[in-house]
């Protein structure tokens, strides 16, 4: 047998992305913009600058409760007894809740104004609830950034309260926001909701909107963070879902509440509309079939065990191939997900990526008289 490469076209009038951003530039300090789907960074600047998150630190506070809710060790139903730490921070000058001490507070209420009002009282009475102290909570905080890969991040408090050992950078940030929209779908909903009434204990509800303002300016914007310290300026964690793509924009050091919301919005669009995501092929998708020696089958049909997406930046009109490369045809018998090609993804001619093509199915081989009237033909005719 001999090797064996398919090449063909993944998509014509393709473009590919250089980095070179001279004529595009964002008034932040420190930001970064990602095709969620690739996972291609198509803007940053200083992205791993150190940063105090502010009130971004509120996403993975929502990540551990999340993490809690689908383990069955609490539920949206529970109630958890407010501190009077956590009271103390219900009172004008912060973002706030507005609970009350030794009131109970179902967790769903207690997310519900974390993620749309930012309510550091709020944030305090969750970890609490389910760490018994914000000194523990903020211990699962830090070792939850450090297992989905933020490495220059350090959590000591739940809420993002000014703390010079709270720090991120934008480029943590993205990834932790990433792991929020990937892994938590019917919790994410809650940061796209404009408003909040909390029909409080022993006093008028109260209606308080999401601090997110993009979310007004653009419709298809559906989450994330804002974030406010003094010694910050303002942050945002944002992401826009349209026309089934998502980009992901982290910015911090804005001037004003009106830049944030501004520049965030060009962000978003300059992902939208300056580059194109192509799908190569989804997770275990028959993605083509490749000719068997001596099986009970001709072919065998294969996949790939990963999403592949390739974001290229429009106009350009230049060419995306891929080619399988294996021994082929391939000897009988065949496992089911063995691995039996690469697939190899170029630009132009140069290699970008490679990624491991694996059997969908079993393949035997026939019987001894088959392969021998099988081997015989070859020698004569060729013909396998």
């Amino acid at each position: 047998m001999k090797k064996t490469t398919i090449s063909f076209l993944i998509l014509l009038n393709l473009s590919f992305i250089n980095h070179s951003y001279a004529l595009f530039d964002v008034n932040a300090r420190t930001v970064i913009l990602q095709d969620y789907l690739s996972g291609e960074i198509l803007f940053e600047k200083e992205a791993d600058y150190k940063i105090y998150p502010a009130s971004m630190t509120k996403i993975m506070t929502s990540i551990i409760a999340f993490d809690y809710l689908n383990s069955g060790e609490i539920s949206l139903d529970d109630k958890f007894l407010i501190s009077e730490k956590a009271w103390r921070l219900s009172k004008p000058g912060f973002s706030s809740m507005f609970i009350m001490e030794n009131d109970e507070i179902s967790v769903e209420n207690l997310l519900k104004g974390i993620i749309i009002v930012s309510g550091n009282d709020a944030c305090i009475a969750l970890a609490e609830g389910i760490a018994g102290s914000e000194e523990e909570f903020a211990l699962l905080m830090t070792a939850k950034a450090a297992e989905i890969g933020m490495s220059n991040t350090n959590f000591t408090n739940s809420s993002g309260i000014g703390d010079p050992e709270n720090y991120s950078t934008v480029r943590d940030v993205l990834i932790m926001s990433n792991y929020l929209i990937k892994n938590y779908p019917k919790y994410y909903t809650y940061f796209k909701e404009l408003e909040f009434t909390w029909d409080r204990t022993g006093g008028e509800p109260i209606t308080q909107p999401n601090t997110n303002t993009l979310l007004l300016k653009n419709k298809a914007v559906d989450g994330i963070k804002t974030g406010y310290l003094t010694v910050e300026k303002y942050s945002l964690a944002s992401t826009i879902f349209k026309n089934n793509r998502r980009i992901i924009a982290v910015g911090s050091g804005f001037t004003t509440k009106a830049s944030r919301t501004k520049e965030s919005n060009k962000l978003l669009n300059h992902g939208l509309t300056k580059f194109d995501t192509v799908e190569i092929t989804k997770m275990k998708n028959k993605f083509s079939s490749l000719r068997v020696w001596l099986g009970k089958k001709k072919e065998v049909d294969v996949y790939i065990n990963e999403d592949i997406f390739i974001t290229v930046p429009k106009g350009k009109k230049r060419l995306l191939s891929a080619n399988i490369d294996y021994q082929g045809p391939i000897h009988a018998p065949i496992n089911k997900d063995q691995k039996i090609a690469i697939l190899n993804i170029y630009e132009d001619k140069e290699l970008i990526s490679s990624h491991d093509v694996l059997a969908m199915h079993e393949v035997k081989k026939v019987n001894i008289i088959l392969r021998i009237v099988q081997s015989f033909n070859f020698l004569i005719w060729g013909d396998v």
